[in-house]
């Protein structure tokens, strides 16, 4: 059989799945913690959620990574279960335990069976109230984080994505900094500091738990009342959390080239200030990105990777947050095609902008968004954090109900009119390191904007991996 004939007989995609995300209920303890039950049917494994609307982007600056630092110690011992005697604890219920903190949120986690629910929201709220934060615990943290921001320096990839956010916001977002802190705040971050953290998390009223699995038999919300009910009784009333600054830096285009001498390719990143999750217009968004970067056959990917050859896999998109989030396209090239790369990239920012998608990247984006959307779901845990989202980001409670509709519902026109409004070739950054001495000349005749070329010192062995394109 020839190539012509297989792919005349190929299988085309085939209508998606129907699919109702699950209907939840909501209750209000008279503390202000929100109760989310989930029944998803013939899941015997529930996942508990307690998540906090307090993150990194929350903290002082001069504490930075004071949040996740806090999270990750609390798993260290608490009051009645000190050091391994908590781990034990959990295995004896057979529980997992998680506590976790990103820009928007603190998190703390449990998953356990049915019949052991009530013993392992015992658990979380020992967990989440009476951390003790030991001393020789809090200093291995310390020195693990400053060792990996050692690691950030050598690798490219993580540099590139750290040196693009403090190039594109303004001083006082702490979208700038890195959500784990910096060698100079680190240090600071002792078991004191990190108790201070903990009870300003502490906050009822912006706090909720999220319970989702097979529920029958289970009173949800009288298992934690007796277990979570005071729950921060004695944080006292706080005023919400504000809606983190992330203003741009960047005024004009401008180049920022971290020189790595004998970099065999160039990691590259190019964008600016993009969206927070609260955008009216969310869906055009959506599916705007995913034509532009987002799909394995997205307009990038296909001149990029499969007509260029220029890199194994390049991706954009906007990573929306309480505020506005980075927008970035991201992509590993051979260093002799870094400037080709950045004409390419540019081309398609231009086009998604300036001509109408066709009707097929519209209904390959739609149909691809609508067809996984079940698949996301399989789980309680996937339930319950897609519930946690709404809850943080303070979304309508049909939100997830409303998702595959209104996907179906972006036009062509819709999608011009976001990308029109949201991709500003304007104050587009390029940030990348790579070999300056190798692409210097090529990237000043190109003239994307203002250039600088800097020189910084690579801790032992942080040279170039050698690889050709981008491996994420």
């Amino acid at each position: 059989m020839t190539l012509d004939q297989i792919l005349s007989v190929r299988p085309s995609p085939g209508s998606p799945r129907k699919y109702e995300f699950p209907e939840f209920q909501r209750t209000v303890l008279p503390s202000g913690l929100q109760v989310i039950a989930v029944d998803v049917r013939n899941r015997p494994l529930i996942t508990a959620s307690l998540l906090i609307r307090r993150g990194a982007a929350d903290e002082p600056r001069d504490l930075a990574g004071a949040t996740i630092m806090t999270a990750r110690a609390m798993s260290e011992g608490t009051k009645r279960y000190p050091g391994v005697e908590l781990i034990e604890a959990g295995e004896r219920l057979g529980a997992t335990l998680h506590v976790d903190a990103s820009w928007d949120a603190f998190s703390a986690s449990v998953e356990v069976a049915a019949s052991r629910l009530g013993g392992a929201l015992e658990l979380l709220a020992e967990l989440v109230e009476h951390p003790t934060f030991p001393p020789t615990d809090v200093a291995r943290l310390q020195d693990e984080r400053l060792n990996d921001l050692l690691q950030i320096k050598a690798d490219p990839r993580r540099r590139v994505d750290q040196a693009f956010i403090a190039t594109i916001y303004t001083a006082d977002s702490p979208y700038g900094r890195s959500a784990g802190g910096d060698e100079v705040t680190v240090p600071r971050l002792d078991p004191e500091v990190l108790r201070a953290t903990h009870r300003s998390v502490l906050d009822p009223n912006q706090a909720a738990i999220v319970i989702g699995g097979d529920l029958r038999g289970l009173d949800v919300v009288s298992l934690v009342t007796e277990t979570l009910g005071s729950f921060g009784g004695e944080s006292g009333k706080r005023a919400a959390p504000a809606v983190p600054t992330s203003n741009s830096a960047v005024e004009r285009p401008i180049v920022r080239f971290y020189h790595r001498p004998g970099s065999v390719q160039t990691e590259l990143r190019i964008g600016h200030v993009g969206l927070s999750r609260s955008t009216p217009d969310f869906y055009d968004v959506q599916v705007m990105a995913a034509i532009l970067g987002g799909l394995f056959n997205s307009r990038l990917q296909m001149n990029l990777r499969e007509e260029k050859g220029y890199t194994y896999g390049i991706g954009a998109g906007f990573d929306m947050r309480r505020g506005a989030g980075p927008f970035s396209v991201r992509t590993a090239v051979q260093t002799a095609a870094t400037v080709p790369s950045v004409d390419e990239c540019f081309k398609e920012l231009k086009r998604i902008r300036e001509t109408a998608v066709t009707p097929a990247e519209l209904a390959a984006a739609r149909d691809y968004l609508v067809g996984v959307f079940p698949l996301r779901f399989e789980t309680p845990g996937a339930v319950v954090g897609a519930l946690g989202g709404l809850f943080v980001q303070q979304l309508p409670d049909d939100e997830l109900a409303r998702y595959r509709g209104e996907v179906e519902a972006v036009t062509i026109e819709s999608i011009q009119k976001a990308a029109l409004d949201h991709i500003h070739m304007d104050r587009i950054a390029i940030v990348a390191v790579g070999d300056a001495d190798a692409v210097g000349d090529e990237l000043r005749a190109a003239d994307y904007g203002e250039l600088e070329i800097i020189a910084e010192d690579v801790p032992a062995g942080g040279g170039d991996d050698g690889g050709e394109g981008e491996s994420e």
